[in-house]
């Protein structure tokens, strides 16, 4: 059941991450979910680092940093995605 939230929880984190990028981001849903759920998981990481990874209650400073590497990875993979699929779209036409 674990691999359903960490999905659901990419899916939630990747499109809030679009949402608060400026202009379009071109990646198709699957690449949110999976850009979702590596900021997730950065998030997680530097949670623990800063050693706020486990507290009482509602843990929003995770949430946060969860968010944040959501946006940082959407906006990288959104960056890459474009270079790889502008690469292969001019080989492609000659």
């Amino acid at each position: 059941m674990g691999w359903l939230w960490a999905i659901i929880v990419g899916l939630v984190l990747g499109v809030i991450a679009r949402g608060i990028l400026p202009g379009k981001q071109n990646i198709p849903l699957w690449l949110t979910v999976v850009f979702g759920i590596l900021g997730s998981i950065l998030g997680n990481a530097v949670a623990g680092w800063l050693g706020v990874a486990d507290t009482k209650g509602i843990d929003w400073t995770r949430h946060v940093l969860q968010l944040i590497g959501a946006i940082v990875i959407v906006a990288v993979g959104d960056m890459l995605w474009q270079a790889i699929r502008g690469r292969r779209g001019d080989r492609q036409r000659t």
